[in-house]
């Protein structure tokens, strides 16, 4: 009975030596940075470095872009009350269809109320145009 636990324990302590010896073996490939998983490990850091600073430059060209968004809002905003004040003022000015400037109506006393008539058929007549211009692609400024 010695006999064959002497025999087992020493098939045991073989096996472990093997399996230390493969072990071993893997572990030196795993830890070379040319050819192993350190290798890869140091290319892939490599590319998140490149990736970190690409993801920066273009989070600052987004920040020009979009201040100069901003100042180009706010100088259209100005632009747009300035039509505004200019189109109201327009209604001010007589119609050049008609040379000689209607009087009141009210103001002839004969209370026949044709003056509403009158504003609406000239409203009818009178209609607004709006022209819309497109800018040429090559004015536009590209973002990097």
């Amino acid at each position: 009975m010695a006999l064959l636990s002497d025999i087992l324990m020493s098939a045991g302590a073989f096996a472990a030596a093997i399996y230390c010896y493969v072990l071993s073996g893997r572990l030196k490939k795993f830890q070379t940075l040319e050819g192993g998983m350190g290798g890869a490990i140091a290319v892939l850091s490599a590319q998140v470095d490149d990736m970190t600073k690409a993801l920066e430059k273009a989070r600052g060209a987004a920040n020009g872009s979009a201040i100069s968004l901003e100042t180009l809002t706010v100088r259209a905003e100005a632009v747009a009350a300035r039509l505004e004040l200019l189109v109201a003022s327009m209604h001010d000015i007589p119609d050049p269809a008609s040379p000689v400037a209607e009087p009141d109506r009210a103001e002839d006393g004969d209370g026949a109320g044709h003056g509403a008539e009158d504003g609406a058929r000239d409203g009818a007549e009178r209609r607004l145009r709006f022209v819309r211009r497109r800018v040429p692609r090559a004015d536009l400024e590209a973002a990097e």
